[in-house]
């Protein structure tokens, strides 16, 4: 028989780790089983809408957000991986939309979480679900969304002293934005470029051979500018690290 008293889960994949990440996603899901939770992830999930509303499209964007609400509103708690698209679903939702499904956006924003901060302050999980190796010195990258919208901060940090023994090496300006910024470093790329490039010196300048993150847009940047340039830096989404998956390729690193 099931856990009856366990947390019920949807977990909400995002595009990117669907399309170009698979394991930020499994690593997710094994990271929450291993706080007790029951997770199911409804297979008819699309894109949150994101890129549509940042660029303007708020009527495009709409039914997009009513889909995902539909798909979503029936679980117990909605957690991804990205303060980005949790943020959008969070805080975004109510205000593009009216009437019935504003209020329907409201309570699937009360119960939908980033991952690290439904981990660390809502389920409070405390080990690992795999042995790690011994991390190397890592450095972390603070998303723009995930720190300015939810507040996402210290959850990374206290789950990886906690499952994984390690400290994180802080980087000047970490909270400063990496240049992804979704479709702005496609419409502004000179200064999209400027801005990983100084995202990228501030790491080398701590000693650390690991970046780490909570958004997979923002580490995709990192790491596609890194290996362009020749730099040996390992970039993997923290959800990878607190898992213990550490034996797959890092981020741009071929298959």
């Amino acid at each position: 028989m099931s856990d009856t008293t366990a947390p019920r889960v949807s977990l909400f994949v995002t595009c990117l780790a669907d399309l170009m990440r698979p394991s930020v996603a499994f690593a997710s899901i094994r990271l929450l089983e291993q706080a007790g939770c029951i997770v199911d992830v409804p297979l008819e999930q699309t894109c949150c809408g994101q890129p549509g509303y940042n660029s303007g499209e708020f009527e495009a964007t709409i039914p997009v957000a009513q889909q995902t609400i539909a798909r979503f509103e029936h679980a117990e708690y909605v957690v991804a991986p990205s303060g980005s698209c949790a943020g959008m679903i969070r805080e975004h939702y109510p205000r593009l939309l009216t009437g019935e499904w504003a209020e329907r956006a409201r309570a699937l924003a009360e119960k939908t979480y980033e991952l690290t901060t439904f981990l660390n302050d809502v389920v409070k999980l405390q080990s690992a679900p795999a042995v790690t190796t011994e991390l190397p010195t890592i450095t972390y990258h603070d998303s723009c969304a995930g720190l300015r919208e939810l507040g996402i901060k210290q959850q990374p940090r206290e789950l990886l002293q906690r499952l994984c023994d390690v400290e994180v090496t802080e980087m000047q300006q970490t909270d400063v934005c990496c240049g992804f910024g979704g479709t702005f470093c496609a419409k502004m790329p000179d200064i999209s470029e400027k801005m990983v490039d100084d995202k990228l010196r501030h790491a080398a300048e701590t000693g650390a051979t690991l970046l780490t993150g909570g958004d997979l847009g923002c580490l995709l940047n990192i790491a596609g500018r890194a290996r362009r340039r020749g730099l040996d830096l390992e970039v993997r989404h923290v959800a990878e690290l607190l898992s213990g998956d550490l034996y797959s390729p890092a981020i741009g690193e071929g298959e």
